[in-house]
């Protein structure tokens, strides 16, 4: 009975007027968005790869040259495109692509895409994601809103009866009648997604299981949009009504909540100015040891250390060069004021998080987005780590070059100079993203939530049903 049911609802809705034009526009939307989507992608980590080639050669052949010069020279950390970025693209547009690693100085991530476009940006790009997250919410709207509410309206509610079916029965069928055509479009996109990173293997790694993944997330929100239209139509009078009611309902989980919750999120934990965070970081930075000025307090004390430690009356007598211990220990003091400020901004960013899966409780959007980001690599969370990784490597880098310049020179002998295959020791800087199972680990609560509305808006469609 319940396949009597499915193939009744998918014949109305395929000769549905609304349906083929729907479809034919959301076909047209993602093909347009995934080759957009893939051309961007191929074209981003081509550049990735030229970029980060090109820098590396550069600081191979430095030459010689005074091993605090080439710290001051620096060189570049990018990021690379991730594979499901093809299909969300969450924050990187906004976070920047390269970070400049330089002496005494911790710089943020640069050159993001949003900087160099127009002002027409602001009204939104077709994008995968896009589709997927609130067009396809949208089709199940058009197509399903008058599932019970026609029934009414034309009186075949006791003819249903009267053959002896169930009402979960008669649900379910409709149910998954409803869910079955964005199921099929969504599967489609996905498989032409693998398909397209499975051939692009030259321009990163990539895993049909995360691929998977985000594909049973869509779905599972699919679910949730198909149950809260079916039950809004089961309580409606009139298909007008429910219409407007599940548009309504649209609008506010896809548009407003997300709104919501970044206005309360800025509202209640800020993030510091970048003038503020400058000068906070600048005040302790002048309070500690600067390894350029051997004269402040903090260089005297240190020296005095040194001295007791190596037991000897000279810094002409120790075994290394101790201006450049100095500015390794300066170096040191000054990447601890960067992790603790930076810190906390990690701690608003963890807040805000919370506020936002708070108000996910009024929204499904809410958690899809933040699980679509999270598999997909894109975002904020992982450009956190990207930068750390970044900054470490900025550490490594200089703790490499001050040693170098330390053990191989005495004590005021700026000429030394590092041979040319001091730069080419030094290891590549390379980033590794989360992996599945860490980002599901870290994402718990919010997999609860979305798995939380499907039971409950599921829940209350079978229940407002028994009595129909």
């Amino acid at each position: 009975m319940i396949g009597k049911i499915i193939r009744k609802e998918s014949k109305e809705i395929i000769r549905d007027d609304r349906f083929k034009i729907s479809l034919f526009i959301v076909v047209s939307l993602l093909i347009v968005a995934i080759f957009v989507s893939s051309n961007q992608y191929k074209n981003t980590n081509k550049q990735y790869e030229e970029a980060k080639t090109k820098e590396r050669a550069n600081w191979d052949s430095q030459g010689e040259k005074t091993p605090h010069s080439a710290a001051h020279y620096g060189t570049y950390a990018f990021k690379p495109k991730y594979p499901l970025s093809l299909i969300d693209q969450g924050v990187d547009k906004y976070t920047g692509v390269s970070v400049f690693l330089e002496a005494h100085k911790r710089n943020e991530a640069e050159y993001s895409a949003a900087a160099d476009q127009t002002g027409l940006s602001r009204f939104g790009e077709l994008t995968p994601d896009f589709v997927l997250l609130y067009i396809f919410p949208l089709i199940i709207i058009l197509i399903s809103y008058n599932t019970f509410t026609k029934e009414k309206e034309g009186g075949t509610i006791a003819l249903l009866k009267s053959q002896g079916i169930r009402n979960w029965k008669l649900t379910l069928g409709k149910w998954i009648a409803s869910l079955l055509p964005v199921v099929v479009l969504a599967t489609i996109l996905f498989g032409i997604a693998g398909i397209l990173l499975s051939n692009l293997s030259d321009y990163g790694e990539f895993s049909w299981i995360s691929l998977f993944a985000l594909y049973s997330v869509f779905i599972v929100y699919y679910m949730v949009f198909t149950s809260i239209t079916l039950l809004i139509s089961s309580l409606a009078k009139k298909s007008g009504i429910a219409l407007v009611i599940s548009l309504t309902v649209w609008f506010l989980g896809c548009f407003a909540a997300p709104k919501i919750a970044s206005n309360l999120a800025d509202l209640k934990y800020p993030y510091p100015t970048r003038q503020e965070f400058t000068e906070n970081v600048e005040y302790e930075k002048k309070k500690g040891l600067d390894g350029h000025n051997p004269w402040s307090e903090e260089a005297k004390l240190l020296e005095k250390k040194v001295l007791k430690e190596y037991g000897v009356d000279s810094l002409h007598q120790l075994p290394f060069n101790f201006s450049a211990y100095r500015m390794q220990k300066g170096e040191e003091h000054q990447a601890e004021i960067y992790k603790k400020h930076y810190e906390i901004l990690k701690e608003q960013f963890k807040n805000q998080k919370g506020i936002y899966q708070s108000i996910a409780v009024i929204s499904p959007f809410l958690p899809v987005r933040f699980l679509s980001m999270s598999i997909a690599n894109t975002n904020y969370q992982t450009h956190w780590d990207f930068a750390d990784a970044a900054e470490n490597y900025r550490i490594d880098t200089q703790l490499y070059l001050n040693d170098n310049h330390a053990k191989n020179s005495k004590y005021q002998d700026w000429g030394y100079k590092a041979n040319s295959d001091t730069w080419k020791n030094l290891p590549a800087f390379e980033y590794s993203p989360p992996t599945l199972s860490d980002v599901l680990n870290d994402n718990t609560s919010i997999i609860i939530m979305l798995l939380f509305w499907l039971g409950i808006s599921s829940g209350a469609l079978f229940l407002s049903t028994k009595n129909l």
